[in-house]
């Protein structure tokens, strides 16, 4: 982490932004500030999420900064997207979870193993079934409101997006927790960042297929789900590149 008055004079042939060691290259760059967190997510289907404060402010641009996630062997981070940070118990996430889900059930707009998947956040945060708390309608209201909802793509064209509340904040460095359930179907993540119900995605196949479509229809799912077919790829074809269109682009 830098400080923007690090890249005030730039050259036209550039200036270091990072030391990085034989073999690796940056992934994304991102404006943050002390309130926000980072989410870390890596092809092999694992994501982490720590405050920014984590990564202290480094006083030159040529250092390699501190560990995020912790990878497999192989496996490598797809993406780094910028979340609001939100002051909130694991008791009240769960407790958010459930009621949110039961409601976008009613409305049809959430997948039936999101049911399963926020079962297992109410699970995780409380230590046994059927014991979380109560959420006050205001509160309920306040955590709607700081609700995002990340959207995550892999290579074989399969989507969801998924509650940010399902992604708990921890410290950096860790392995973290699944992001979505990577298998020989859906292929390894291409793509995972928080979008707006009104955005759209396009996504670019290695064999020059594309295809524009609105977030709204890409169902809300867990992070342990598959979610969705986005693209309907060929048996050899892949998923290489996702791009977010804000609905201001549009």
């Amino acid at each position: 982490r830098n400080k923007l008055s690090d890249f005030v004079d730039v050259r036209r042939s550039g200036i270091i932004a990072m030391k990085i060691a034989e073999g690796e290259g940056i992934v994304s760059v991102q404006i943050c500030t002390e309130k926000d967190d980072v989410l870390l997510t890596s092809a092999g289907g694992h994501c982490i999420r720590f405050p920014v404060p984590e990564v202290r402010v480094f006083s030159g641009r040529t250092s390699m900064g501190v560990r995020g996630i912790n990878l497999s062997s192989g496996d490598t981070v797809i993406s780094m997207s910028i979340l609001r940070h939100v002051e909130v118990t694991a008791e009240e996430r769960a407790a958010y979870l459930k009621r949110a889900s039961a409601v976008r059930r009613g409305l049809g707009e959430e997948e039936p193993e999101a049911a399963e998947a926020e079962e297992g956040a109410e699970a995780e945060a409380t230590g046994e079934a059927g014991s979380t708390m109560e959420l006050g309608e205001q509160r309920y209201v306040e955590l709607s409101t700081a609700e995002q909802l990340v959207l995550t793509v892999s290579e074989r064209g399969f989507g969801k997006r998924t509650s940010s509340f399902e992604y708990r904040t921890t410290g950096r460095g860790g392995k973290g927790i699944v992001a979505m359930n990577v298998t020989k179907k859906t292929g390894k993540l291409t793509g995972s960042f928080p979008v707006e119900e009104g955005d759209q995605v396009m996504l670019v196949t290695d064999q020059g297929k594309l295809i524009r479509t609105g977030v709204a229809g890409i169902r809300i799912a867990g992070r342990s789900t598959q979610g969705v077919i986005v693209l309907d790829t060929a048996q050899d074809e892949r998923v290489v590149s996702v791009e977010h269109l804000s609905e201001e682009e549009d």
